[in-house]
């Protein structure tokens, strides 16, 4: 079963792939699509000899790259939107450890009715790039998660809702597989004996976001998510996603992130990382 869904997502991406350099590599015609993509890096550093005061030696950074492509012609609008993020700090004789990775893409078909509810399919993948680790009170430190190890895939059809340009909401039949590796535990069902690697589950999926630009120096984003699983109705997993981005001159963005994760697949406590951050900022498309 593993191995037919990344067999199946694998020909998915590479489809696209295929689909996006045929209508950038035509020269003689203009592309449909519209393409934005940000590159954003922050780094601090905190350094100490002989300071009587105290203090650790500390070096930070977080890189992030996030993009946009839609293709949005009169009958359909095609949107792939995706978020690259890694980060490491070193607190004195510590070393580097992880502070921020995170591997995430969307792509969102909505078919035009001329109304305000309109039909979709759409496609999500989260995973991230390198191994994840716990410390205890001693500093030892208990791998738990790898490059791809766990990977959330969704896919869902349903109807879209979308009264303006700033928010629209979806509600829609879904399908989640979390696939696994090493760490079983995120995909494991406990009510069985054998160890399971791979979870695939059927449910209802619900999807909120608002973009809203307060003026061109200051942008507001949100974005809620549910997924309803048939069988375990009650082990509901959310998540939400919020930011604030002010932008203090044309390249140096002020960034307030919070995201808070429910999945009782995982642990029955409340996940939540919130993340500030002053950094140069830089549009390459």
């Amino acid at each position: 079963m593993r191995t037919t869904l990344l067999t199946i997502h694998t020909i998915a991406i590479l489809a696209f792939a295929r689909i996006s350099i045929a209508q950038t590599t035509d020269t003689t015609k203009h592309s449909p699509w519209t393409h934005t993509v940000v590159a954003n890096l922050n780094v601090s550093e905190a350094s100490y000899t002989n300071w009587s005061a105290g203090g650790e030696n500390a070096l930070a950074y977080t890189a992030l790259l996030t993009g946009k492509s839609e293709d949005n012609p009169v009958s359909a609008t095609w949107t792939n939107t995706y978020k690259f993020a890694f980060g490491q700090a070193r607190l004195g004789d510590h070393g580097l450890r992880k502070t921020d990775d995170e591997m995430s893409i969307q792509s969102l078909f909505k078919y035009k009715l001329d109304s305000l509810v309109n039909p979709y399919a759409a496609a999500t993948f989260i995973s991230q790039f390198a191994p994840g680790y716990v410390y205890d009170a001693h500093d030892s430190a208990t791998q738990v998660s790898k490059f791809f190890d766990p990977a959330y895939f969704t896919e869902s059809i349903g109807a879209l809702y979308q009264p303006s340009k700033i928010f629209k909401t979806r509600l829609g039949a879904a399908l989640r597989e979390i696939i696994t590796s090493q760490f079983t535990n995120y995909a494991d069902d406990p009510s069985t004996p054998q160890i399971e690697s791979t979870r695939v589950e059927a449910g209802l999926e619900s999807v909120s976001e608002l973009t809203w630009p307060i003026d061109d120096n200051l942008l507001i984003s949100s974005k809620l998510e549910f997924f309803a699983p048939l069988k375990h109705f009650d082990q509901i997993v959310t998540r939400s996603e919020s930011g604030i981005a002010a932008k203090i001159t044309k390249v140096v963005v002020v960034n307030l992130n919070a995201l808070i994760l429910n999945d009782p697949t995982v642990t029955p406590r409340t996940q939540v990382k919130q993340t500030l951050s002053i950094g140069v900022t830089y549009t390459i498309l």
